[in-house]
């Protein structure tokens, strides 16, 4: 249920408070139509599940090796969820400068560091639920943009 913001979480008793108050200002009230799809998703048919699995792992590993083949750019495997964060300080420029030119210039959207705090500088996210057809599209333009900007 990518982007849908519904799920579930488990919390040690002492934090319970904390977590309650949190949920309470972050993501209380989920609208209805979303929770009966959760409900759906929870109790419908979870063969797909082993198969998307497998998707993404495959797509997590692509989006890694594609980015690592790129100079300027390094990037470790995600452990979770369906995101890159390569490391771009290589490249010489701010993260949210590259960002912005990657959607205006290559047609590529990510999002750079920065805005998940001061300590993303120097990094973007890329997310990888999409095609490997598509990853693969998405990084060449990278790799071209980076291209042409060396060559100016």
């Amino acid at each position: 249920m990518t982007g849908w913001r519904l799920g579930y979480s488990l919390w040690p008793q002492p934090l319970f408070d904390k977590a309650r108050k949190l949920a309470v200002n972050s993501w209380s009230c989920v609208n209805a139509a979303t929770q009966y799809a959760g409900l759906a998703a929870l109790q419908g048919p979870q063969d797909c599940i082993a198969d998307m699995m497998d998707a993404f792992d495959r797509r997590r590993k692509r989006i890694v090796e594609e980015l690592n083949a790129l100079d300027g750019i390094s990037c470790r495997m995600p452990r979770g969820a369906f995101y890159a964060f390569p490391n771009v300080t290589g490249l010489g420029m701010p993260a949210k400068k590259l960002s912005s030119d990657l959607l205006e210039q290559a047609g590529v959207a990510t999002i750079g560091g920065p805005d998940f705090g001061k300590l993303g500088e120097g990094y973007l996210r890329l997310s990888y639920a999409n095609s490997e057809d598509n990853i693969v599209r998405a990084i060449g333009r990278i790799g071209d943009y980076l291209r042409g900007r060396n060559e100016a």
